[in-house]
């Protein structure tokens, strides 16, 4: 319960007249942020239709062949490269590190935006959500210096903080799940985090009417994270939970160790970045590759940030045979990892498919249903990934539509028992980092001591 001195602060704050200003202007920056928040990825949208359709069959193949992710991902190693190592930002948070980082300024606007439009197209493992927030936040944040505005430090930080939340909104399901994303994130803040999220919402509702209304009218489609179709399901038995819960715990460590391989390439690319950058687009290339080759498959399937094949994986998923999923989950999950440490863009959109992949994959043991095997693959991956299962599960079920009433139970499991194995993983691998470096310290004083 909150005290009353926390009340009346809050009160006072909620009131006063630079907050209502605040709010006031919270409504009106998310208008012009989601409407070129839109153009954004819509233009992303339109380049990758254009680069992973429209030009293998300009070439006369029905659909992309299994090496055309070699000159595409060469192409996004040589762009991102200069980008990463010359620019100022270095084009943007690294993936590896989640979303978090301080906000993006409008001097690193141009690094992050050419980066994310030139390269994710291309084929890399990362979606747009990661380069959506960093504009959101630029642009509020240039926007206020436009109006000549100086808030102090505290509201500028709220400013970007909504501006990035107003262009995440859409593509993670609308203003619910983003701001439950700033509540979570935020941790248990009291007052200060009423104050927070007021803004957030504000902003992302009116960003989601943005995009609502140029959707419908410019006929454009920006690929937000959704499901059109869903395989019909009942509520979940027994069988869905006994299964269930190792299959989430199977997919947090298979994220987990993902999230691994993408620290050790963040290391072995903090030596001569540009090269490297290139040799790891190409490695990625090469897993795309060889999931085309393996399964006779597209490898558009495996590249991008997967929005598209989650689609169809949920309408059809018994047109994917088990070894196709396999296969799907090991090349693209190492090229996830890979880009993780290397390039630029979001985690969170290709490890929801994986998480999908996983469930539907474990969907062939007796008792568990393609449903809950698909509602508890993305709650498990997106719980991985962002370490907020509420969020997790809240994006799940919007994903779900009405079928998500029955799947709750399951989600929230699933959501949970995934979040806490990562959390677990990633405190053995911190722990045995430590005493790692313990031996190494002793031992290079012991080597350092003189004889006597």
């Amino acid at each position: 319960m909150t005290p009353p001195s926390e009340t009346s602060a809050l009160r006072r704050t909620l009131l006063s007249r630079g907050y209502l200003r605040l709010l006031l202007l919270s409504v009106l920056l998310g208008v012009p942020i989601s409407l070129a928040c839109f153009f954004f990825v819509g233009f992303q949208h339109e380049m990758q239709h254009w680069v992973w359709e429209s030009l293998p069959e300009a070439a006369g193949y029905d659909r992309a062949p299994w090496w055309w992710p070699l000159p595409t991902l060469a192409l996004a190693g040589l762009i991102a490269a200069p980008i990463i190592t010359r620019t100022r930002g270095a084009g943007g948070h690294i993936p590896v590190h989640g979303l978090g980082g301080p906000p993006i300024g409008p001097r690193e606007l141009p690094g992050v935006a050419f980066i994310a439009l030139a390269t994710l197209p291309l084929g890399v493992v990362l979606g747009p959500e990661a380069p959506l927030m960093a504009v959101g936040s630029a642009l509020a944040l240039l926007s206020v210096r436009i109006m000549k505005a100086d808030p102090d430090p505290k509201a500028s930080l709220v400013i970007a903080t909504a501006g990035s939340t107003a262009a995440i909104s859409t593509i993670l399901g609308g203003p619910i799940v983003a701001s439950i994303m700033v509540i979570e994130a935020a941790g248990i803040a009291g007052a200060q985090l009423v104050a927070l999220l007021l803004p957030c919402l504000l902003a992302s509702a009116a960003g989601a009417l943005v995009f609502t209304g140029f959707g419908q009218w410019t006929g454009l489609t920006i690929g937000a994270l959704s499901l059109p179709t869903v395989p019909p399901a009942v509520g979940p038995d027994a069988g869905d939970f006994l299964w269930g819960v190792p299959a989430a715990v199977l997919i947090g460590v298979v994220l987990t160790a993902g999230r691994g391989l993408g620290r050790r390439v963040l290391e072995w690319t903090g030596r001569q970045t540009a090269v490297r950058t290139v040799v790891c687009a190409l490695a990625v290339a090469g897993c795309l590759t060889a999931y085309a080759l393996i399964t006779g498959r597209s490898p558009e399937e495996a590249a991008l940030s997967g929005q598209a094949t989650l689609a169809a994986l949920a309408e059809n998923p018994h047109a994917w045979p088990v070894s196709a999923l396999i296969a799907l989950v090991v090349c693209k999950g190492v090229a996830w990892g890979i880009c993780l440490g290397s390039l630029r863009g979001g985690p969170i959109f290709p490890s929801v498919l994986l998480g999908a992949a996983v469930g539907i994959a474990c969907a062939g043991l007796p008792g568990l249903g393609v449903t809950p095997g698909l509602s508890l693959g993305v709650a498990a991956a997106a719980a991985t990934v962002t370490g907020l299962p509420l969020t997790s599960a809240v994006l799940t079920a919007l994903l779900l539509g009405p079928d998500a009433r029955e799947q709750m139970p399951l989600i929230v499991v699933a959501s949970v028992t995934a979040f806490l194995t990562a959390q677990l993983l990633t405190r053995r691998d911190a722990a045995a980092k430590e005493e790692r470096g313990a031996g190494a310290g002793t031992g290079a004083r012991t080597a350092a001591r003189p004889e006597a």
